[in-house]
């Protein structure tokens, strides 16, 4: 099973305007984001103290879902 941050890094495209795309370009400039965790709330924690470049929770929401639905 991969990390979400592992998926995450997955949907990084630097031309897209989407916004877990741009989540996830942002993130993999983050060092000190929990690149091995797999707990939503550890990660979801993280985001709400440190995340400024997250503009809105909903995109870490919806992020989530798509790892979840990777891995199932």
């Amino acid at each position: 099973m991969k990390t979400f941050y592992q998926f995450l890094m997955t949907e990084r495209n630097s031309g897209s305007n989407d916004p877990v795309a741009q989540f996830a370009n942002n993130a993999f400039y983050d060092q000190s984001f929990p690149k091995q965790s797999i707990y939503y709330d550890e990660i979801s924690q993280y985001l709400e103290e440190n995340a400024s470049y997250l503009p809105s929770m909903t995109i870490f929401d919806e992020a989530w879902q798509l790892f979840q639905d990777y891995n199932n």
